[in-house]
């Protein structure tokens, strides 16, 4: 839900799944047959396990972070993660990259980039749930556009700020 003021869009877990699934079905409607999926982590990891099921491919996994300060709401330093983790091989052919927004458009374009430079990947598609107005990249498969750029408030954000002691008295019953 978008609040009046188009600063923040609350997703429920029903929704964010909802869009994935759309996610899935452009990815399919577009006709483009892909063998591998790699997810950024961390915002990737759920739309890419999803979609690793949806399509039976193998789910491929790189780590980045930018969004470290005040509960993960304020960008710094990207990282991008030296190594690739999958099951076997090496990430090759034709590859959908998965992550869950197009924030500014750094992170997926730096990923992009770096990708498009390893000679084992013939093709490479991005894909995200989100693509908000202020992001400079624009993947090829999105489910919304957000004009207005608000701050997304993803279902499992609520994780961020929760600790051990926290679920403890969360879960006494």
């Amino acid at each position: 839900m978008l609040t009046d003021d188009g600063k923040h869009l609350y997703v429920s877990w029903d929704e964010y799944h909802l869009l994935i699934e759309r996610l899935a079905l452009k990815v399919h409607n577009s006709g483009w047959a892909f063998d591998q999926i790699l997810c950024l982590a961390r915002g990737g990891l759920r739309p890419g396990d999803m979609l690793s099921r949806v399509f039976d491919k193998p789910l491929a996994i790189m780590s980045t972070s930018s969004y470290r300060s005040d509960a993960g709401t304020i960008q710094g330093r990207l990282d991008l993660a030296t190594y690739i983790t999958l099951p076997k091989g090496e990430l090759a052919g034709r590859v959908l990259l998965v992550d869950d927004l197009a924030d500014t458009g750094v992170t997926l374009k730096a990923v992009v980039d770096r990708l498009r430079g390893m000679p084992s990947i013939s093709e490479l598609r991005s894909s995200v749930i989100w693509v908000k107005g202020v992001s400079s990249y624009t993947p090829d498969y999105y489910v919304e556009s957000l004009p207005t750029s608000p701050w997304i408030h993803q279902p499992f954000e609520d994780y961020d700020s929760l600790r051990p002691d926290g679920l403890a008295r969360k879960l006494a019953v």
